[in-house]
């Protein structure tokens, strides 16, 4: 099985700052892209940040400026540092990974979800 833990949602206050991390275990063997995606009530899920296994990211251009991901290759765990942040940015976070894991080969993962709530 492979598992993805987030951690690190929480309340804040609009303008502040939250860092999400996301740490990926069990029969995972390769680890390719990484990423969070955000759904909000009444809302479908959406892709906020992505990184490739050589480092290339990208965007929600509602995110480009105050989101940044990141990954540790070394300790399976990816990272996204959310800035300036707004009341729409309010939304459950999940962490998703593609990779590929014995008996199960090559997948998207999923993590069950951390809430970000941005007060105005």
């Amino acid at each position: 099985q492979v598992q993805l833990v987030e951690s690190g949602g929480g309340l804040v206050q609009a303008g502040g700052s939250l860092r999400l991390s996301c740490a990926v275990s069990g029969s995972i063997a390769i680890i390719n892209a990484m990423g969070w995606y955000r759904q909000a009530p009444g809302k479908q899920r959406e892709l906020v940040a992505r990184i490739t296994s050589g480092g290339s990211t990208n965007y929600a251009d509602s995110v480009k400026g105050r989101f940044t991901i990141s990954r540790d290759n070394a300790e399976n765990t990816v990272y996204l540092q959310m800035n300036s942040l707004k009341p729409e940015d309010t939304a459950v976070y999940f962490c998703n990974v593609y990779g590929w894991a014995f008996k199960s080969g090559s997948a998207d993962y999923w993590g069950k979800g951390t809430l970000v709530t941005v007060s105005s």
